[in-house]
């Protein structure tokens, strides 16, 4: 019960302070985070938390699993066909460029062995679309660059992950079975996609039933349940939940405008939840022995995964398109890592790799600097554009995130 008073009081003062957070450096993230060290054996000992335990592996899948599924439904397939060129290049040529970075830094600077390296760049090279969101919920920056970044980081988790898969086979002890792993991967995967479409269609489906319907106070519970029920069917099937997730909210947009609606503020709520929490129970890992652990080429390869892997990437992928310099310069510089590079780190962790302990104290500490640079510098960067209406730029047709109606432009429901 310790950590849950830890968590109810780290809540009560991250809202309490959510209203300085949002016009100040202060980040309600980076509350939780340091909440967790402070609470840790590293610290005052309240908790006693380790990688390898139960409540760090289930809170980041749930809430790797929330945020998917609340981003999924955020996608707009109309918008996107009308602009999907700019997160195309991104997603194709930038993100590639991001993985093979981080690995050649942490191969020849850390000394970890090619397949190691490779699947620390496949970690590290995804964006988080909860930290994301802290550009994307402001209505400061410009809507082509809000949906840049909305579109590749609700994407670039469930891209890497196959990846992740097969290089944890190849690095593993089972290395050898590499082909009965692709195969167990791949249905994996294609279990994750088939779900993740079709019970949001079967719901639809029983929902227009003559006889059946929801009570509009009850409407906001039927995506819910089909959440619930996703979650479950992917553990029990060991299916992917990860793509369900993502896949199922897209899908339940596309055909119940209606339940996404109901459902967006408990969502929103719940994901933000989930997302404290996971947090919480992270920072607890960010002890000072894990920093210890990381030599100084370390933390050299962390500075380098941050500031160069993936501002140059996204550079070179945004050359040639209508993004103006400043524009380019956000975008590149506005990669933070999280929630998946923390679900993938432990997996590689819990996997028996001969290497893994480094890897995974390399990814944590790099996630650990990231959340920091990033949710510390959202607010000077939306004030770099400094504009109320953003003249010339209909939001319909630039691609605004459906997830902001009304959102005034001073708070970011997800610091």
């Amino acid at each position: 019960m310790v950590l849950v008073a830890v968590f109810g009081a780290a809540l009560l003062t991250a809202v309490l302070l959510s209203g300085l957070a949002a016009r100040t450096l202060l980040s309600t993230s980076f509350l939780f985070l340091v909440g967790g060290a402070l609470v840790s054996d590293g610290f005052l000992g309240l908790i006693h938390i380790t990688p390898d335990s139960d409540i760090v592996a289930v809170t980041a899948d749930l809430a790797l699993f929330a945020v998917l599924f609340t981003d999924g439904m955020h996608v707009s397939f109309p918008k996107l066909r009308q602009n999907w060129k700019n997160p195309a290049r991104a997603l194709s040529l930038g993100m590639p460029l991001a993985f093979v970075g981080i690995s050649l830094i942490t191969h020849y600077l850390v000394g970890l062995d090619w397949t190691t390296s490779f699947l620390v760049g496949a970690v590290l090279a995804p964006t988080d679309p909860v930290f994301a969101s802290a550009i994307v919920g402001r209505k400061e920056v410009p809507p082509k660059l809000r949906q840049l970044l909305n579109v590749e980081s609700g994407i670039n988790d469930g891209l890497a992950l196959p990846l992740v898969l097969i290089l944890i086979a190849a690095a593993g002890p089972t290395g050898g079975h590499a082909e009965a792993s692709l195969g167990r991967i791949a249905l994996e995967l294609g279990l994750g996609l088939a779900f993740g479409a079709v019970l949001p269609l079967v719901v639809n489906g029983l929902v227009r039933f003559r006889l059946l319907g929801a009570e509009p106070k009850l409407q906001p519970l039927l995506p819910l349940a089909t959440g619930i029920i996703l979650y479950a069917a992917c553990h029990l099937t060991h299916a992917n939940p990860y793509l369900a997730a993502f896949s199922a909210g897209a899908v339940l947009t596309a055909v119940s405008p209606e339940a996404k609606t109901a459902f967006e503020p408990l969502g929103e709520a719940l994901a933000e939840l989930a997302k404290f929490a996971a947090l919480l129970v992270f920072g607890a890992l960010l002890t000072p022995q894990l920093f210890a652990d990381l030599s100084w080429p370390g933390y050299v390869a962390v500075f380098l995964a941050i500031a160069l892997a993936r501002p140059a990437s996204m550079a070179v992928s945004l050359i040639g398109t209508q993004f103006d310099r400043r524009e380019r310069l956000v975008a590149a510089w506005f990669g933070p890592k999280g929630f998946a590079s923390v679900v993938y780190g432990l997996l590689v962790l819990q996997a028996g790799i001969p290497q893994g302990e480094q890897a995974y104290t390399l990814i944590a500490v790099c996630i650990a600097f990231s959340i920091i640079a990033h949710s510390s510098t959202d607010v000077p960067i939306a004030r770099v554009f400094d504009v109320e209406e953003l003249a010339g730029i209909p939001e319909a047709d630039a691609g605004t995130p459906p997830r902001l109606p009304n959102q005034a432009v001073q708070q970011d429901p997800r610091r």
